[in-house]
């Protein structure tokens, strides 16, 4: 198109341009822009903000990278004629008065790394086809690396291979940095000075591996080996199984892990409920899909993203069971919003409609379940009116979803660790687990199935306790009061924290701590500080000083999954197991996990339990495969068998014990009784909302505040509230607010949210800060453990506490 001048000749126009406006670093900019000007553009050619580069100019490298919204995208591939009104951060936003924070080096430092790995000749870059050990997820990815760095990774879309578990893609938004971080940890390091000081003395892996099987040879002579605390987090490869086999050999069973609020009171309700654990079917579409208590968009369960999208695509209806409309209750038939904590109300209400409507399967119930009668009769304590008023949702609601669960088959119900962080866990997974199998939905196509992996490799209970050696679980803190748990080769955690306060039954003397962060993850954090302050003796094996590590006196540098050849056997409900191939050197002097407890071992004089090297131990963890680690690196991935129908199941009475006498031995309910399950804290005046919390869309757990890729996605913890209570507690969105418990006080930014019931606030979860100068890296700034606290009733089979609806209070900084 042409258009004539006023002196009569013919020109090209002037390009159209649009007025926009956006907030770019906390200032109110407005541009007018061409319909191709880019974000970048504006960025760099018109404010001036340097740090934001174009690299590749295809969006790959991550050179543009910028916050928008709370997302990082990439500023080259943004036409700003579409972000009207968008929020913008970029790096310069990140500064602080005295200069850069320590995140927004690493920033920089990272996009340079991948800037300059894009320029590396094609002879100096190896892609290898692995998986992402970041989350429970292990997303199947192509990692490239260059220079003898990681510099990229990205979704394998070839191998068929579940690849897109996390929308956020934090494994490549943080394994990457992760390997040549600044502030990792390449020695290990004396503390010189007081416990928390923060002086360090480098020394070599011979010195410290010295003192630290001399500490404990010391103590379990002189004291017995009970008096060393072993802590586990989440397994990434098999730093956890050699943990607990570690344990088991030194002679100790107190061992720490997450389950007590991640998994012990789903595990054991299912064994005790169906005689072991149950899985939705993953090869045949379901006509209705449950999620309680889960997000399958952005956390990992059995129920994988890919799985849901293929199902839902099919035609399957949606129930979410959710405090807050995430984009699961988005895309809901019926979206339920119960209190949180009271979702063991809201399961024997949903039982109540099934068995007196008959919407159960009657042949299942006669043929293959005990106990039927025994539930009939508890359901007819309480009404729909009671369920409503203990759960906050309406009962027409629950007549709905009981309908659906009876009337949909297949239905496939997915539901998360959210339930298991109450006092009620363990039963409210055995009524969701009847509700399952009475409306026919366990063992059939598109249900909940049964997998087996023995064929794969040896059961992790055998490995984690040799058969010739036995914990000593009568001297395990809580044996009496926990077997359950000690059962499962863990102690609760609060169990620890009042023994090292009271000293009751015994004080522990060490603790070694490998992949967990109890100072921030534990409930009443103050109190775990102290406790760990008490023990005479700690050693941690960490990527970065965290506040946990901090208190150590000796901390040894962890070499990452893909700096050492490892195998994936976790989580368990997918029984699978993965191989991780070493890809890089780690840096530094940085070890496995596998390969410390390995040696440490032999220097203790129980060597002949583990092995000569991690293959070997590789090797034999494959033994009922018939393969070698060499060998499964080719295939990548073993999976387990799946079976279909009933032949009977793995519980003395070979059925379904809906009623389980077994518990009543160990002093619990044989079935879950209205009583317990509609017990929830009472609600005071002066604490009048109830705190809960989610997973991090962001992080994984308390790891990771220091990546800078991540933590410009989200800079800070926001805490979520309804705008009407807001506006009654005079409170504005992105307002600066303290949280308060009868407990603590922390502060956090409040994010408005229209979809919370107004009672109900949300948290973030996991918070500290790795830039804060004082030593303590700010781990009772925004920590939400800071407001949980330690009192009954608890959890009989995992000892948990109150850590989902907790009575606070809000109210500006």
């Amino acid at each position: 198109m042409a258009w004539r001048t006023h002196n009569g000749e013919f020109a090209v126009p002037p390009p159209l341009k649009e007025r926009i406006q956006l907030v770019i670093n906390g200032k109110r900019h407005t541009f007018a822009v061409e319909p191709r000007t880019t974000l970048m553009d504006i960025l760099r050619e018109r404010l001036k903000y340097t740090t934001t580069k174009e690299g590749c100019g295809v969006g790959e490298c991550g050179s543009c990278a910028v916050v928008m919204n709370g997302r990082m995208v990439n500023s080259c591939l943004m036409l700003a004629v579409d972000l009207d009104g968008a929020n913008i951060v970029t790096l310069e936003g990140m500064a602080t008065e005295q200069g850069p924070q320590p995140v927004q080096e690493s920033f920089i430092d990272h996009l340079a790394l991948q800037a300059r790995a894009g320029e590396a000749p094609p002879t100096e870059r190896r892609e290898v086809l692995t998986f992402c050990h970041i989350c429970a997820g292990h997303c199947a990815v192509r990692v490239t690396a260059a220079g003898g760095t990681i510099v990229d990774m990205a979704p394998d879309l070839e191998s068929g291979l579940p690849n897109e578990q996390c929308v956020v893609r934090k494994g490549r938004m943080s394994i990457p940095e992760i390997h040549s971080h600044r502030d990792r940890l390449l020695y290990p390091m004396k503390r010189v000075g007081q416990r928390g000081e923060g002086k360090w003395q480098r020394i070599g892996w011979d010195d410290a591996l010295y003192e630290i099987a001399g500490r404990l040879r010391d103590i379990r002579e002189q004291h017995g080996p009970e008096y060393l605390v072993m802590g586990l987090g989440e397994p990434k490869g098999m730093e956890f199984a050699f943990g607990q086999r570690f344990a088991t050999a030194f002679g100790t069973p107190n061992v720490l892990t997450p389950a007590w609020m991640c998994g012990i009171s789903f595990g054991l309700a299912q064994n005790f409920t169906f005689g072991r654990g149950a899985v939705p079917d993953e090869q045949h579409n379901p006509q209705l899909i449950v999620t309680w208590g889960i997000n399958p968009n952005h956390t990992s369960g059995s129920l994988r993203r890919e799985t849901f999208s293929r199902d839902m695509k099919a035609g399957a209806k949606l129930v979410a069971i959710d405090p807050k409309k995430t984009d699961m209750a988005a895309l809901a038939d019926l979206w339920i919003k119960p209190r949180p904590g009271s979702d063991g109300a809201l399961a024997l209400g949903a039982l109540k409609v099934v068995v007196e409507e008959a919407l159960y399967d009657a042949a299942f119930v006669e043929q293959w379940t005990v106990g039927f009668d025994a539930l009939r009769a508890e359901l007819q304590k309480f009404t729909l009116e009671d369920v409503e008023h203990v759960t906050w949702v309406p009962r027409e609601q629950v007549r709905k979803f009981a309908r659906m669960l009876g009337e949909l088959k297949p239905a496939c119900v997915q539901w998360g660790n959210a339930l298991d962080q109450g006092v009620n866990g363990f039963q409210l997974h055995r009524a969701i687990s009847i509700l399952v199998a009475i409306t026919g939905n366990l063992s059939v196509p598109g249900g909940l199935v049964f997998l087996d992996s023995r064929h794969n490799h040896i059961r992790p209970g055998k490995f984690y306790i040799p058969s010739r050696e036995r914990r000593n679980s009568p001297k395990a803190i809580g044996a009496d009061e926990y077997p359950l748990a000690i059962r499962s080769a863990l102690i609760p955690a609060r169990l620890f924290v009042k023994a090292m306060l009271d000293g009751k039954p015994y004080r522990p003397k060490a603790g070694f701590f490998i992949l967990t962060n109890p100072v921030i993850s534990f409930p009443s954090s103050k109190e775990t500080v102290e406790a760990l302050k008490k023990l005479e003796f700690i050693a941690v094996s960490e990527l970065f000083m965290t506040p946990t590590a901090a208190l150590a006196d000796i901390v040894l540098p962890a070499a990452t999954g893909m700096e050492h050849d490892e195998i994936g056997y976790w989580p368990g409900w997918y029984g699978e197991v993965r191989a991780h191939p070493k890809i890089v050197e780690p840096p530094g002097e940085c070890r496995a996990d596998t390969e410390i407890l390995n040696d440490l071992a032999w220097r203790l004089g129980f060597g002949d339990l583990f092995w000569k090297n991690d293959h070997e131990a590789l090797d034999e963890w494959l033994k009922p495969s018939g393969l070698s680690f060499e060998d499964l690196k080719q295939k990548r991935t073993l999976l387990p068998k799946v079976s279909h129908g009933w032949t009977g199941f793995d519980t003395p009475s070979g059925k379904v014990e809906i009623r389980a006498d077994r518990l009543e031995e160990l002093g619990i309910p044989a079935l879950p009784l209205w009583r317990e399950l509609s017990a929830l804290p009472v609600i005071p005046a002066e604490f009048p909302l109830v705190m809960t919390n989610g997973k991090e869309e962001v992080y994984m757990n308390t790891a990771f505040k220091n990546v800078a890729a991540l933590r410009a996605m989200k800079p800070e913890p926001v805490v979520q509230m309804h705008p009407d209570t807001a506006n009654r507690a005079g409170l504005h969105d992105g307002d600066m607010v303290y949280i308060e418990s009868r407990q603590g006080r922390i502060r956090q930014r409040l994010a408005l949210e229209e979809s919370l019931d107004p009672r109900v606030v949300i948290a973030s979860f996991g918070w500290w800060f790795p830039e804060d100068p004082s030593g303590n890296y700010g781990w009772d700034v925004s920590n939400i453990n800071m407001l949980t606290y330690d009192e009954p009733p608890y959890d009989p089979a995992s000892g948990c506490m109150v850590v989902k609806g907790v009575p606070c209070r809000v109210y500006k900084a």
